[in-house]
C-alpha cells in the first residue's frame, strides 16, 4: 500500500536525508515523496543532494516531487546572470564549493545539465486533495492561483500567525522549529537540519511525524488522523 511522506528543508545535509529515508524504511516501489525545496545551500554536500534527489526519481518510476524553495530561486537567479551577492549572503558559497566552483568562475561548465533541468522545471506548489503543499506559506485571503511567486517562497510571520482557513491544510518548511508545527490550518515540517537539529517529514494521511538526527536516530510520533 502506498504511502505519502512530505519531507522538510534539507539545505545540504545529504546524510541526514538518507538517515530519514532510512528511519521511514522507504521503499521505491511503494513510497510518494514529496520534498519542500531548500535542497541546497548552507549545509555540506549540495551538490551531492540534487544527485541524491536525481537518483530517486530515476528509481522511484515518478514517486518523487520536489518543489521550489527560495534558495533555489536565489541559486536561478545566479545562473541567469545576477544576485550573486544576495545569494552569497544566504549561504550560497557552500553550493558553490560542492560544484567545485567559485563566484568568479560563473562560467556554468560547472553545472550539470540534468541539475540545471532539475531547477528550471521546479513547481512552485503542489495541490493534493486534502493539503497544498508549498515551501514558506500562503497569504491569507488571497486564492491559491492568484498568490504571488514571492510570497509562496519567502513568507513567514503573516502566514505562521494566522488562523485563516486556507481551504485545504498547508504543509509547508522555510521557517525552522525546534519540533514540526501542527496546527488546524497549517503543518510546518521545517526542524532546523543546517543548524544541529533534526531533518523531517510527515507521513499523510495518518499524520506521522519522523524525524533524524545522528543523535537521534528514529525518532516519531504520532498526531491524529
Amino acid at each position: 500500500m502506498e504511502r505519502l511522506f512530505v519531507i522538510g528543508d534539507i539545505h545540504g545535509c545529504l546524510d541526514m536525508l538518507k538517515g530519514l529515508l532510512d528511519t521511514i524504511r522507504y521503499t521505491p516501489e511503494l513510497d510518494r515523496l514529496i520534498f519542500v525545496g531548500d535542497y541546497i545551500d548552507r549545509g555540506p554536500n549540495s551538490k551531492g543532494v540534487i544527485d541524491y534527489l536525481l537518483f530517486l526519481k530515476e528509481i522511484s518510476h515518478g514517486k518523487i516531487e520536489c518543489i521550489l524553495g527560495n534558495h533555489e530561486a536565489l541559486f536561478l537567479d545566479i545562473i541567469s546572470g545576477h544576485g550573486l551577492e544576495i545569494y552569497l549572503y544566504n549561504g550560497g558559497g557552500t553550493t558553490l564549493k560542492s560544484y567545485g566552483t567559485a563566484p568568479k568562475f560563473l562560467d556554468l561548465s560547472w553545472l550539470p545539465k540534468e541539475h540545471r533541468s532539475f531547477f528550471e522545471n521546479l513547481p512552485p506548489y503542489i495541490e493534493l486533495e486534502k493539503y497544498i503543499v508549498v515551501h514558506a506559506g500562503l497569504v491569507p485571503g488571497i486564492p491559491l492561483k492568484e498568490q504571488a511567486l514571492e510570497d509562496l517562497l519567502w513568507i513567514r510571520e503573516p502566514f505562521i500567525y494566522s488562523e485563516a482557513d486556507f481551504g485545504k491544510t498547508v504543509i509547508f518548511g522555510h521557517t525552522p522549529f525546534r519540533e514540526p508545527l501542527w496546527m488546524e490550518n497549517k503543518i510546518g515540517i521545517d526542524t532546523g537540519a543546517v543548524y544541529g537539529n533534526k531533518l523531517s517529514c510527515v507521513e499523510l494521511e495518518e499524520l506521522r511525524f519522523y524525524s533524524y538526527s545522528p543523535k537521534e536516530r528514529s525518532f516519531y510520533f504520532w498526531g491524529r488522523a
